[in-house]
Protein backbone atom coordinates (compact mmCIF):
# COMPACT_ATOMS: atom_id res chain seq x y z
CA UNK A 1 0.00 0.00 0.00
CA UNK A 2 1.54 3.16 -0.94
CA UNK A 3 -1.12 5.45 -0.21
CA UNK A 4 -2.04 6.53 3.70
CA UNK A 5 -5.34 5.19 3.97
CA UNK A 6 -8.38 6.82 5.85
CA UNK A 7 -8.59 5.56 9.75
CA UNK A 8 -11.40 3.91 10.70
CA UNK A 9 -12.83 2.54 13.72
CA UNK A 10 -14.72 -0.31 14.32
CA UNK A 11 -17.77 -0.67 16.61
CA UNK A 12 -20.85 -2.83 17.28
CA UNK A 13 -23.43 -2.10 15.23
CA UNK A 14 -26.56 -0.08 16.50
CA UNK A 15 -29.78 0.87 15.85
CA UNK A 16 -28.84 4.11 14.75
CA UNK A 17 -26.85 2.97 11.94
CA UNK A 18 -30.15 1.72 10.34
CA UNK A 19 -30.80 4.69 8.33
CA UNK A 20 -27.11 4.90 6.76
CA UNK A 21 -27.22 1.33 6.08
CA UNK A 22 -29.85 1.47 4.40
CA UNK A 23 -28.67 4.27 2.37
CA UNK A 24 -25.50 1.96 0.79
CA UNK A 25 -27.52 -1.31 0.71
CA UNK A 26 -28.68 0.04 -2.88
CA UNK A 27 -25.58 1.45 -3.76
CA UNK A 28 -23.59 -1.90 -2.98
CA UNK A 29 -26.02 -4.62 -3.67
CA UNK A 30 -28.73 -3.26 -6.29
CA UNK A 31 -31.79 -3.97 -6.07
CA UNK A 32 -31.98 -7.11 -3.78
CA UNK A 33 -30.54 -5.96 -0.82
CA UNK A 34 -31.47 -6.30 2.90
CA UNK A 35 -34.54 -4.45 4.24
CA UNK A 36 -34.25 -2.40 7.16
CA UNK A 37 -36.79 -4.82 9.06
CA UNK A 38 -34.09 -7.54 7.98
CA UNK A 39 -31.35 -5.50 9.73
CA UNK A 40 -33.45 -4.25 12.95
CA UNK A 41 -33.83 -8.36 12.98
CA UNK A 42 -30.07 -9.30 13.48
CA UNK A 43 -29.71 -6.53 15.90
CA UNK A 44 -31.63 -8.54 17.79
CA UNK A 45 -30.40 -12.08 16.94
CA UNK A 46 -28.86 -13.93 19.12
CA UNK A 47 -26.75 -15.64 17.10
CA UNK A 48 -25.41 -12.35 14.91
CA UNK A 49 -22.50 -10.05 15.03
CA UNK A 50 -22.50 -7.20 13.56
CA UNK A 51 -20.01 -4.05 13.30
CA UNK A 52 -20.28 -0.56 11.48
CA UNK A 53 -16.98 1.32 10.23
CA UNK A 54 -16.57 5.27 10.86
CA UNK A 55 -14.15 7.98 10.52
CA UNK A 56 -12.77 7.89 13.93
CA UNK A 57 -13.81 11.85 14.38
CA UNK A 58 -17.00 11.11 12.85
CA UNK A 59 -20.43 9.32 13.26
CA UNK A 60 -20.51 9.08 9.49
CA UNK A 61 -20.93 5.36 8.30
CA UNK A 62 -18.18 3.92 5.93
CA UNK A 63 -19.36 0.57 6.03
CA UNK A 64 -20.45 -2.40 7.89
CA UNK A 65 -20.50 -6.14 8.06
CA UNK A 66 -21.50 -9.31 10.33
CA UNK A 67 -21.61 -12.74 10.87
CA UNK A 68 -24.22 -15.51 12.43
CA UNK A 69 -22.15 -18.14 14.68
CA UNK A 70 -23.85 -21.51 14.40
CA UNK A 71 -21.87 -23.92 16.09
CA UNK A 72 -18.24 -23.57 15.74
CA UNK A 73 -19.20 -21.91 12.31
CA UNK A 74 -19.46 -18.18 11.44
CA UNK A 75 -21.13 -17.46 7.95
CA UNK A 76 -20.65 -13.93 7.02
CA UNK A 77 -23.68 -12.38 6.47
CA UNK A 78 -23.26 -9.29 5.03
CA UNK A 79 -20.22 -6.83 3.92
CA UNK A 80 -20.31 -3.76 2.52
CA UNK A 81 -18.48 -0.28 1.86
CA UNK A 82 -20.30 2.79 0.77
CA UNK A 83 -19.30 3.49 -2.68
CA UNK A 84 -17.47 6.97 -1.97
CA UNK A 85 -14.88 5.16 0.13
CA UNK A 86 -14.14 2.36 -1.60
CA UNK A 87 -10.57 1.51 -2.45
CA UNK A 88 -9.78 2.31 1.09
CA UNK A 89 -9.25 -1.32 2.08
CA UNK A 90 -12.62 -0.52 4.66
CA UNK A 91 -13.60 -3.54 3.39
CA UNK A 92 -10.53 -5.81 4.23
CA UNK A 93 -10.19 -3.97 7.92
CA UNK A 94 -14.05 -5.22 8.70
CA UNK A 95 -13.19 -8.47 7.46
CA UNK A 96 -10.24 -9.12 9.90
CA UNK A 97 -12.57 -7.29 12.42
CA UNK A 98 -15.32 -10.19 11.73
CA UNK A 99 -12.25 -12.81 11.76
CA UNK A 100 -11.20 -11.74 14.96
CA UNK A 101 -14.43 -11.44 16.33
CA UNK A 102 -15.58 -15.07 15.24
CA UNK A 103 -12.48 -16.26 16.60
CA UNK A 104 -13.34 -14.84 19.80
CA UNK A 105 -16.76 -15.92 19.91
CA UNK A 106 -15.59 -19.51 19.66
CA UNK A 107 -15.61 -19.94 15.41
CA UNK A 108 -13.43 -22.84 14.06
CA UNK A 109 -14.63 -21.86 10.10
CA UNK A 110 -15.98 -19.17 7.83
CA UNK A 111 -18.23 -19.17 5.46
CA UNK A 112 -20.39 -17.54 2.98
CA UNK A 113 -21.71 -16.63 -0.43
CA UNK A 114 -20.28 -14.72 -3.15
CA UNK A 115 -22.17 -13.68 -6.49
CA UNK A 116 -19.97 -15.53 -9.29
CA UNK A 117 -19.88 -11.98 -10.96
CA UNK A 118 -18.85 -10.32 -7.78
CA UNK A 119 -14.47 -11.29 -8.15
CA UNK A 120 -13.25 -7.94 -6.63
CA UNK A 121 -15.09 -9.62 -3.06
CA UNK A 122 -14.60 -12.85 -4.36
CA UNK A 123 -10.26 -11.82 -4.43
CA UNK A 124 -10.98 -10.39 -0.89
CA UNK A 125 -11.71 -13.37 0.05
CA UNK A 126 -9.08 -15.70 -1.33
CA UNK A 127 -6.78 -13.60 0.83
CA UNK A 128 -8.03 -14.77 3.70
CA UNK A 129 -7.60 -18.33 2.45
CA UNK A 130 -11.51 -18.92 1.26
CA UNK A 131 -11.81 -21.45 -1.04
CA UNK A 132 -14.72 -22.31 -3.53
CA UNK A 133 -16.49 -25.83 -2.13
CA UNK A 134 -19.64 -25.54 -4.10
CA UNK A 135 -21.98 -23.45 -6.65
CA UNK A 136 -25.39 -22.85 -4.93
CA UNK A 137 -27.65 -22.57 -8.58
CA UNK A 138 -29.35 -19.56 -9.13
CA UNK A 139 -29.14 -18.17 -5.32
CA UNK A 140 -29.62 -14.47 -6.40
CA UNK A 141 -33.37 -14.22 -6.69
CA UNK A 142 -32.83 -10.57 -8.72
CA UNK A 143 -31.54 -12.09 -11.43
CA UNK A 144 -31.17 -16.09 -10.81
CA UNK A 145 -27.06 -15.32 -10.71
CA UNK A 146 -25.44 -18.40 -9.01
CA UNK A 147 -23.34 -18.24 -5.63
CA UNK A 148 -19.95 -19.58 -4.52
CA UNK A 149 -19.93 -20.74 -1.54
CA UNK A 150 -16.57 -20.16 0.37
CA UNK A 151 -15.35 -21.75 3.33
CA UNK A 152 -12.03 -21.09 5.07
CA UNK A 153 -9.97 -24.07 6.87
CA UNK A 154 -9.82 -24.14 10.59
CA UNK A 155 -9.07 -20.72 11.61
CA UNK A 156 -7.18 -21.87 14.88
CA UNK A 157 -4.75 -23.51 12.75
CA UNK A 158 -0.91 -21.72 12.59
CA UNK A 159 -1.08 -21.40 9.00
CA UNK A 160 -4.63 -19.90 9.02
CA UNK A 161 -2.61 -17.21 11.97
CA UNK A 162 0.19 -16.88 10.14
CA UNK A 163 -1.82 -15.69 7.11
CA UNK A 164 -3.58 -13.61 8.74
CA UNK A 165 -1.07 -11.75 11.02
CA UNK A 166 0.57 -11.33 7.72
CA UNK A 167 -2.38 -9.13 6.42
CA UNK A 168 -2.78 -7.83 9.69
CA UNK A 169 0.78 -6.43 9.83
CA UNK A 170 -0.12 -4.69 6.17
CA UNK A 171 -3.17 -2.99 7.67
CA UNK A 172 -2.60 -2.61 11.12
CA UNK A 173 -1.13 1.16 10.69
CA UNK A 174 -4.08 2.67 9.18
CA UNK A 175 -6.79 2.11 11.47
CA UNK A 176 -7.08 1.87 15.67
CA UNK A 177 -5.21 -1.07 16.91
CA UNK A 178 -7.63 -3.71 17.87
CA UNK A 179 -6.57 -5.66 21.51
CA UNK A 180 -7.20 -9.49 19.43
CA UNK A 181 -4.56 -8.22 17.38
CA UNK A 182 -2.03 -7.71 19.86
CA UNK A 183 -2.97 -10.43 21.65
CA UNK A 184 -2.34 -12.63 18.31
CA UNK A 185 1.16 -10.73 17.98
CA UNK A 186 2.07 -11.97 21.42
CA UNK A 187 0.60 -15.44 21.36
CA UNK A 188 3.27 -16.76 18.92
Amino acid sequence: MSQALLPIKIRRMQSQDLESIMAIEPAAFGSHHWSLQSFENELNNDSGCYFSATAPDSTSLLGYSGFWLIGEEAHITTLAVHPDYQGQYIGERLLINDILEAKKAGARWLTLEVRVSNEKAQNLYFKYGFKSISVRKSYYQDNDEDALVLWTENIETSRFNRLLEKRIEVMEPQFEAHPQWLQLKTSK
